[in-house]
């Protein structure tokens, strides 16, 4: 039997950058969450300790603060292929390079019912998120890009059912065929071309995954994730696969008749665990190979 070093790679994780353009009186402001992950030569420094291919993970951290400023920060999925080529580009051991950002959003004070000029509190329904991964150099380089959101919480108070499930001794949930149907989503999708308005693609995605979660009538949250991710294939035909993972954040109706109260649908107890978690992914028949897109990033969210 022989032992041998496996996959590996190594970076520099949550970078917390903050960036705001100054160019007017009116500031804007994008607040962002980096973690690189660089793949390539770097056998000796597992295997000898010899550092001699190893680019510090601290000037991971200093170039990806730098390019916020030299490559601009409007975009995350823009930002991180400049900062993933640029480290497969330009530094030799490096093959492979691996960008996930968060980014957290922000809305402006209103002062006198005007939108103050630069002073912001926080904001957002959701974090925003993408992993870009580029590897290779030339001719055959190659990119992928994920879009994404996470805790995106969504909840409709009827229009849902959930009946006709499998039973065995063990089971006790009664069906009904109307319920609070909540979730805290996460979604990802795969772009097949990097020839993307980013900003005007992702307000679009999360509009029809938002409105067909409330207009679709649900039989089961699996079958809600199946037609919000067909949905934004349809819309989208440069975005290969979409997946999902989405927690069921149970309400339960509380039980009143101790207190003599009839209770008609009104009232319950939010119980934040356990939970189901269902998760799903769509995608077309004819997508093009994923790489390590999905794999190094583990998969689902």
């Amino acid at each position: 039997m022989s032992i041998i070093l496996g996959p590996h790679q190594y970076g520099k994780a949550e970078n917390r950058i903050v960036r705001i353009y100054r160019d007017s009186p009116r500031h804007e402001i994008h607040d962002v969450n980096v973690s690189t992950a660089l793949r390539g030569d770097f056998d000796a420094a597992h295997l000898r300790g010899d550092q001699g291919t190893v680019l510090p993970t601290d000037t991971q951290k200093q170039t990806a603060y730098s390019y916020a400023k030299e490559k601009g920060l409007l975009s995350i999925e823009s930002y991180g292929l400049e900062l993933a080529r640029h480290f497969v580009d330009d530094v030799e051991p490096v093959s492979g390079a691996r960008i996930e950002i968060e980014e957290f959003a922000w809305e402006r004070v209103l002062v006198d019912g005007s939108e103050h000029d630069f002073t912001f509190v926080r904001k957002g329904q959701e974090i925003r998120t993408a992993a870009i991964t580029v590897e290779g150099s030339g001719d055959a380089q190659r990119e992928w890009v994920i879009g994404g959101f996470k805790d995106l919480v969504i909840l409709k108070t009827t229009g849902s059912e959930f009946h006709g499930f499998l039973e065995d001794e063990y089971t006790l949930l009664q069906p009904t065929t109307d319920r609070i149907m909540a979730t805290s989503l996460v979604a990802q999708w795969r772009f097949t071309t990097t020839d993307v308005d980013w900003e005007a693609t992702y307000a679009g995605i999360k509009q029809i995954m938002v409105s067909t979660f409330a207009t679709v009538h649900s039989l089961a949250l699996q079958q809600t994730l199946y037609e919000m991710g067909k949905a934004v294939l349809e819309a989208y035909p440069f975005i290969a696969e979409i997946r999902m993972s989405a927690p069921n954040k149970h309400h339960f109706l509380y039980d009143l008749a101790p207190f003599g109260l009839t209770n008609d649908n009104e009232v319950f107890n939010a119980d934040d665990r356990p939970y189901g978690l269902i998760q799903a992914s769509v995608l077309r028949d004819d997508a093009p190979d994923a790489g390590p897109a999905w794999t190094i990033a583990g998969g689902f969210a």
